[in-house]
């Protein structure tokens, strides 16, 4: 995988060589100018588009990073309307379940990863077609979301129908990006996680200039409009780079790595950066109006750690291609543990709250790009395993710390532990948030300790 050039074969060629027919390729080793027996039986040449580099591969990339931006950008950035539903009808009577409406959206489109990734891996001529009817569903979800009359027919629409369009649209993209990038798969995964930051940094302003000056129902359908609009023509682009080879047997999936204690230690770190990693996204707006800022400013908070998270995920993204992935990981691990306890827990004026973005959003907001590193030491292990079922695991063990995300900070925020006791930011009523924050975060590194004992 990405991190081992020996373990340089693209998911489809390895995990799909009963439907591709390229089993035995290293699509590193590939060019335009590179020729194949395609049907033997009809002796058809055919060559493949050049692998990590070249016209193709690149549009590709980008068509995965604006994609990327337009999909998961939005519930990302659900700490706008996460304080706008909680002081307008009519919405406004059930402001504690607001919450659970973003962490449904990421939540589910983590959980449903595995299932998603299993069902292409089993049809890949479903790919392509998964993506169409994705946006569709999409589309489908904020217009009807737009007609919603309470918090849980919000969940339901943006929540959860948005969820599963933003799967089936999203999961194609990761098949495809590990046939087009080898040897520097780190890098590509990195460069199209930082969508998601790049959105961040111009859909909160957006958002929060269109909720107050249209409403909530004119901006979602709005934004299936420019969802639409902008991601259709993407598609042409995000294709397979290997054709499939028709009559081809299904291989049976392999599950053997989910008895090694490498996969398990990775993913118990993974799962419990998770559960507090989107408590920052989710209560900065509404931490920054707690303090008296104005909305351009809470807004600002939002905005600057998707900004830094851009440089972040490719920044971590390129080291996963240098250094083993647990060394990686827990500098993701201390940077943002020390931005938490240091700037957020001090943080009881502007200038400090925007250290805190800035300084979380560049550790902390790259810690997806960990998994190509993940996969590579899981297959080093167990190297039959199937790269698609890895990164569903992966995925699912985010949205286990995406959906648990919801009820447990509003736990927490409800008890306001240590108002008016404690000082500075721990003494605003988030302190719980603050300290939960800071504690996953730090145990999120847990797999540089299995290193140390021989589990990983």
């Amino acid at each position: 995988m990405a991190s081992q050039t020996e373990d340089g074969i693209a998911l489809t060629e390895l995990g799909q060589s009963m439907t591709s027919g390229f089993g035995d390729a290293d699509g590193s080793h590939l060019s335009q100018r590179q020729s194949r027996r395609g049907d033997e039986g009809h002796g058809q040449d055919f060559s493949l588009p050049q692998a990590d580099g070249g016209r193709d591969a690149w549009l590709f990339l980008a068509g995965c990073f604006s994609i990327e931006a337009l999909v998961w950008g939005f519930p990302f950035s659900f700490g706008i309307f996460q304080e706008y539903y909680s002081t307008h009808e009519p919405f406004s009577h059930d402001p504690s379940s607001v919450a659970i409406i973003g962490t449904s959206a990421t939540g589910i489109m983590y959980l449903g990863s595995p299932f998603m990734f299993a069902f292409l891996q089993l049809w890949p001529q479903f790919r392509r077609l998964a993506s169409v009817l994705g946006l569709a569903l999409i589309a489908i979800a904020l217009v009807a979301s737009s007609f919603s009359a309470s918090v849980a027919g919000l969940i339901v629409t943006q929540g959860i129908l948005y969820a599963i369009g933003g799967t089936m649209l999203y999961t194609p993209t990761i098949l495809f990006l590990d046939e087009w990038f080898i040897r520097r798969k780190g890098l590509a995964f990195g460069i199209m996680w930082a969508g998601t930051g790049m959105s961040g940094v111009i859909i909160p302003f957006v958002m929060n200039w269109g909720l107050y000056k249209y409403g909530f129902a004119t901006m979602l359908r709005a934004w299936s409009i420019v969802l639409v609009v902008l991601s259709g023509p993407l598609l042409i682009f995000v294709k397979p780079r290997l054709p499939l080879r028709p009559g081809a047997q299904r291989r049976p999936f392999s599950f053997r790595f989910l008895r090694t204690s490498t996969f398990w230690v990775l993913e118990a770190g993974n799962i419990l950066q998770g559960l507090g990693f989107f408590i920052p996204n989710i209560y900065l707006p509404s931490y920054a109006q707690s303090l008296g800022l104005s909305y351009v400013s809470s807004t600002l908070t939002v905005s600057l750690a998707n900004t830094t998270s851009v440089f972040g995920a490719v920044l971590l993204g390129s080291l996963i291609d240098r250094f083993h992935v647990t060394t990686v990981i827990l500098i993701s691990a201390i940077g943002s543990t020390a931005s938490v306890f240091l700037f957020w827990g001090l943080a009881a004026s502007f200038p400090v709250l925007c250290l805190f973005s800035l300084f979380y959003g560049l550790f902390a907001g790259g810690y997806s790009s960990t998994y190509t590193g993940v996969l590579a030491e899981v297959k080093r292990r167990e190297p039959g395993s199937e790269s698609g079922l890895i990164f569903g695991m992966l995925s699912a063990g985010r949205g286990i710390g995406a959906v648990a995300c919801g009820p447990l900070s509003n736990v927490l925020l409800s008890s306001r532990p240590w108002r008016g006791e404690a000082a500075l930011g721990y003494g605003t009523g988030y302190g719980g948030l603050i300290v939960f924050t800071g504690v996953t975060a730090a145990l999120g590194g847990v797999s540089w300790l299995g290193r140390r004992v021989g589990w990983v």
